[in-house]
């Protein structure tokens, strides 16, 4: 399950929650109940917190490898370069060839590092979309909460009255 929709749910048990006898601004759960949801919820974060690393590993992973082609590139655009450089009636044209070949993976390393980090800053936008929504949720219900213990709070002494929710 989403942890939103974790938190959604606990927001709800606590909704539903009995008042406690005499008094308006107390409320009943069943202790060992909340602390299960909270546990559960608590064990679903740490998960996309590691999807978050694994993102970020993936990332470094994706660099890693363009360097390494980068790398791979140049050095044989430099190989290629030094072999027609060695030739004497066509030193001129390997001088250009050999710089045309390195101009070339450098702009394929700059593209491949341009993908990697525009996927990264995808994935993160997702990851910091995620949270803002859980952050959210969160405070909706902080706000809830907050609201029934000040309706609670100044409804006179009716104690019979039931709560509004």
């Amino acid at each position: 399950m989403d942890p939103l929709d974790r938190i959604d749910e606990i927001i709800d048990f606590v909704q539903d929650a009995r008042s406690v006898p005499m008094s308006r601004t107390n409320f009943m759960f069943d202790r060992a109940e909340m602390i299960d949801r909270l546990e559960v919820l608590r064990a679903e974060l740490p998960s996309e917190l590691r999807k978050a690393a694994a993102v970020l590993e993936e990332r470094d992973r994706i660099i890693d490898a363009g360097r390494r082609e980068a790398d791979r590139i140049v050095g044989e655009g430099e190989a290629e370069h030094a072999r027609l450089v060695s030739v004497n009636e066509i030193t001129v044209s390997a001088e250009h060839e050999g710089a045309r070949i390195i101009a070339e993976a450098r702009t394929e390393a700059q593209r491949l590092r341009e993908e990697v980090d525009d996927y990264v800053d995808t994935a993160l936008a997702n990851f910091e979309q995620f949270l803002t929504r859980a952050l959210a949720s969160i405070e909706r219900g902080r706000d809830k909460m907050h609201a029934l213990r000040e309706i609670g709070t100044f409804q006179g002494e009716d104690a019979e009255r039931p709560l509004p929710f």
